[in-house]
């Protein structure tokens, strides 16, 4: 009885899986819409800069902010 419910199970999400991507239209990136006006295109070096060291170094700043605030509790508390 177990295995008749999971394979019920795996035939209708492998159903509507299928029939969720059979009735899904093309995202349609090469039609600009009215009004659309790209701007041009980051270099490698932008998008790494902008995407991975610019979350660590902010990352970074509000950890050592806060690691200097507790620190400076941690002294007020002691004396």
């Amino acid at each position: 009885m177990d295995k008749k419910n999971a394979l019920r199970a795996g035939a209708v999400t492998a159903g509507t899986t299928l029939m969720m991507l059979l009735m899904t239209s093309p995202a349609l990136a090469l039609t600009r819409d009215d009004g659309d006006d790209p701007g041009p295109g980051l270099s490698i070096g932008e998008t790494l800069g902008l995407y991975v060291a610019l979350p660590i170094v902010l990352f970074l700043v509000i950890a050592g902010l806060v690691m200097v605030g507790d620190k400076s509790h941690k002294q007020q508390n002691q004396a």
